[in-house]
């Protein structure tokens, strides 16, 4: 199992340490993935629990919701 797991990691960190294109890829990949979740997120994903329930009760806030849908529903 061992003998297996070193193969494993040996052959990836040889794959990774001959890529030449590769490296560029992972940057522009790494690059896309902060813009997506670090601006994306904060200008067009607000966070809706603090503006319903500015008072930090937030759980209650979303165990009122969920009732009043649930007993909405029937």
């Amino acid at each position: 199992m061992r003998q297996t797991l070193r193969n494993i990691y040996l052959l990836y960190k040889d794959g990774f340490a001959q890529m030449r294109l590769g490296r560029t890829l992972w940057t522009v990949i790494i690059i896309k993935l902060l813009i997506i979740f670090a601006i994306l997120k904060v200008f067009f994903f607000p966070d809706y629990l603090k503006k319903m329930a500015p008072d930090g009760d937030k759980a209650g806030y979303v165990s009122t919701q969920l009732t009043e849908r649930a007993a909405g529903d029937k």
